[in-house]
């Protein structure tokens, strides 16, 4: 009789992890890296979004995987990146105020990079070429584009084909494409899914084509997150950004089941204390997990179904069982996020497991605001 496998995320020394502790598996993290260029067709297509990992570790095996053009959200991602030597770099937000100086240094700080933001208005890009004018620089820019999402960005109208040709007389910045997020698109019926996501789609690329002949040149697209990944790599001509599959977690497990990304992330957590008969309250709170969804979706305890959730505070989740469930203080669980974004930003550094034992520690160094600039 053959001895049966350990699920992948136990750890042979766990009783040397303090907890709670977010652990990350690098050839998990290597796999799905892997798919991600699979599905793109190849790296040159992928611009992939370093808001879920912000490690200089995922950053590198990224690019040892081909891949050259990242996408980020703040500062601190976009100096990460430049500090790695990443090629390509699009602050995937239009930046005012500090956060403009601030994306001006780091241009001058790392000349390797090419960085690039967004703008969605006359005013901001004219804001933004004087402050890049003045430090010497035409930074290249992506007009972002509503395509449903109504959260940022503007309508794709003859506004946008205006403000894209009228960038191009601004001394301090350089149109160079279209960005747009259709991260609402959220259908679990994959077909829904993709009819949407096609609709969106060809609101932007009406857009492309009526500024290419206003311009003379075609601009360059930057689409989609996680969801609509693989709508996206089926299209030619455009980038993709998923984010959260190098990690991967329980909410897009549920939600993308068509997509070959596994978990690359897991939480470890301990029993504290047992209140009841049935009660059990774990080390697991607020600080330690994303809490903004409903208290049923922040994790899952794949070892433990039996428990369900009916609290949370800062320090402590606490969950009810069946009589004479097996739970004890002090046993060790393991959880998977549902959403492993903002999880990953409660952490300063993540455990390293390899071959089921620890293995050192990523730093998740763009968890700051600020590293140096």
């Amino acid at each position: 009789m053959h001895p049966i496998a350990s699920p992948w995320y136990q750890i042979e020394d766990v009783g040397a992890v303090d907890s709670p502790c977010l652990v990350v598996h690098p050839q998990r993290v290597s796999d799905n890296i892997q798919r991600m260029v699979l599905m793109a067709g190849s790296p040159a297509r992928l611009r992939p979004h370093i808001k879920t990992h912000k490690t200089a570790e995922g950053v590198r095996m990224m690019m040892e995987a081909g891949i050259a053009k990242f996408k980020c959200a703040t500062i601190a991602e976009a100096e990460l990146l430049g500090s790695c030597g990443a090629p390509d770099v699009l602050l995937a937000y239009q930046p005012h105020g500090p956060k403009a100086l601030r994306l001006a240094a780091l241009a001058k700080t790392y000349p390797a990079t090419s960085f690039s933001c967004l703008t969605d208005n006359a005013g901001s890009a004219l804001a933004l070429s004087e402050v890049f004018a003045h430090s010497g620089l035409r930074m290249p820019v992506y007009l972002d584009i509503d395509i449903g999402m109504h959260r940022s960005g503007m309508a794709p109208d003859d506004l946008a084909v205006a403000l894209y040709a009228s960038c191009r007389e601004l001394s301090g910045i350089q149109p160079v494409g279209l960005h747009a997020y259709d991260g609402h698109h959220r259908q679990s019926d994959i077909a829904q899914r993709k009819e949407a996501c096609d609709e969106g789609f060809r609101l932007l690329d009406g857009l492309r084509q009526r500024i290419t002949e206003v311009v003379g040149k075609k601009p360059a697209v930057i689409i989609g997150g996680s969801p609509t990944f693989p709508i996206h790599a089926s299209r030619p001509d455009v980038e993709c950004s998923p984010g959260t599959s190098i990690f991967w977690d329980a909410c897009y497990a549920g939600l993308c089941p068509e997509q070959p990304f596994e978990p690359a992330a897991v939480l470890v957590a301990r029993v504290l204390s047992m209140p009841t008969a049935t009660r059990v309250c774990i080390d697991l709170g607020h600080k330690s997990v994303a809490a903004e969804n409903d208290l049923s979706r922040r994790v899952v305890f794949p070892d433990a179904p039996e428990l369900k959730l009916v609290a949370q505070s800062e320090e402590h989740l606490v969950a009810e069982g069946p009589e004479g469930h097996r739970h004890r203080p002090g046993d060790v669980l393991y959880g998977i996020p549902y959403h492993i974004c903002p999880t990953v930003a409660l952490y300063e550094r993540m455990a390293v497991v390899v071959d089921g034992r620890l293995s050192g520690h990523w730093k998740v160094v763009a968890r700051d605001r600020t590293i140096g600039i």
